[in-house]
């Protein structure tokens, strides 16, 4: 990898998400050699990929170049790979363009959707976890458009311009609330030879109410801003199978639908090596202790969505959100400095600021520790709360200009094709 040797420790990083990179910035500076290991060279604001889906954002506003973001810090090593395994008899990470040793190690890979062993669904319903899994759905949905104009099978167009969301957290809302919103205010100007009343939005939700991670006044409001919105909505309702053509049930409810969208759930990232039973759970994180050590280790440790810590207060695991990643980054951060001064490290503390999602304009639901509100006034926080985490003032920028250009036009530039998808 042409690491330069160095006397200094080597903190290796696997994973440029939130966790990883916020763990680089609090180690940078100091007396320490990081390399950090990443299969893109960007860091995504996984936040928003649901505006890139709908056509609300170019994926180049959520996205950001991991060596930009680190440039001025000295003793840091970005190299684009894809990690293989972890040798830890050996202290080693192996990748596609080499080996290299570390003295810690920490596993940030995050997570990835998981289709709970349904190999038809996994192949016949579209994701939404990166970059380029958004772009083929915004294809897609457009494509699916451009279809129904072309066929005079009734039962095809209104499968065409059926979409089901499989999954009620606030992925699914978010982008089942972004969906309607196309249907209502841009659809009927860019197809007025199609009738687009006829196209559907479902979500499928298993449980018997959405954002259930939520409170239930936030629950309740965002039923009611979806339903306003003409989403339809099934509780207690589990999608067994989809053949790409129909989504069947454990009831007798079916769909035909030409896309389904898989947000019921994420798993671990786990890489080989360190993916033996003892260290996982069953959703496939690793088990850490409160110092974010991996379960029998004391130079590997694992952060954000890979990792599980539990506690009496979360017994599966801390959310598998952004902001405990960044936390569980900036205090590793400090303890692996600790660890270098031979001082005691200090247990992870969750500081809890809350949850939120938006439905669609002037409609989102917040939640904070002392305050929960729903409207106008949430979604303003929202927006604000999101931009302030983006990385880059260039993005910061670009995605405003482009909520404030939507909401006074009712519109979203990024209705585009770039580069045709066909399922397999």
């Amino acid at each position: 990898m042409n690491i330069p040797k160095t006397s200094h420790p080597r903190i290796l990083i696997i994973g440029g998400g939130f966790a990883g990179i916020a763990l680089a910035k609090k180690l940078s500076k100091q007396e320490v050699q990081v390399v950090l290991l990443d299969k893109n060279n960007y860091h995504t604001f996984q936040p928003l990929l649901y505006q890139v889906s709908t056509g609300g954002l170019e994926p180049d506003s959520i996205a950001y170049p991991i060596r930009k973001i680190l440039k001025n810090f000295p003793n840091f090593y970005f190299r684009l790979a894809n990690v293989q395994s972890v040798d830890v008899d050996k202290n080693a990470v192996i990748t596609d363009i080499g080996t290299l040793k570390f003295d810690y190690l920490v596993v940030a890979t995050g997570s990835k959707t998981n289709y709970f062993g349904n190999i038809e669904i996994e192949k016949n319903s579209m994701a939404m976890k990166t970059i380029p899994q958004s772009l083929n759905l915004r294809s897609l949905i457009l494509e699916n458009f451009e279809d129904a104009l072309l066929t005079s099978d009734l039962h095809e167009r209104n499968a065409l311009m059926n979409f089901v969301i499989v999954g009620g957290g606030p992925t699914g809302v978010e982008l089942a609330g972004a969906l309607a919103e196309i249907k209502k205010g841009i659809l009927p100007k860019d197809y007025p030879d199609l009738d687009t009343r006829m196209a559907q939005i479902h979500i499928v939700q298993s449980a018997d109410c959405i954002l259930k991670g939520m409170s239930k006044q936030a629950s309740e409001k965002a039923e009611e801003f979806l339903e306003k919105l003409g989403v339809n909505i099934w509780k207690n309702v589990r999608v067994t199978n989809y053949d790409g053509k129909t989504a069947v049930t454990n009831t007798d409810l079916t769909f035909e639908t030409a896309t389904l969208i898989w947000a019921a759930g994420v798993k671990g990232a786990a890489i080989h090596g360190l993916d033996a039973e003892q260290f996982m759970t069953r959703g496939h994180r690793m088990v850490v202790n409160e110092f974010s050590q991996v379960l029998g280790f004391k130079n590997i440790f694992a952060i954000g969505d890979i990792a599980c810590m539990q506690s009496a207060q979360f017994p599966e695991g801390l959310p598998m959100m952004a902001q405990p990643a960044i936390q569980q980054g900036e205090q590793l951060g400090n303890n692996i400095l600790r660890l270098l001064k031979n001082d005691v490290m200090r247990p992870f503390i969750y500081k809890d600021k809350g949850t939120m999602a938006t439905i669609g304009r002037n409609k989102a639901v917040v939640d904070l520790k002392r305050f929960k509100f729903q409207g106008v006034f949430a979604w303003y926080v929202w927006m604000f709360v999101h931009l302030f985490f983006l990385i880059g003032f260039r993005n910061r920028m670009v995605v405003f200009v482009n909520w404030v250009y939507n909401y006074v036009r009712f519109d979203r530039e990024a209705r585009l094709i770039i580069r045709p998808f066909k399922k397999r």
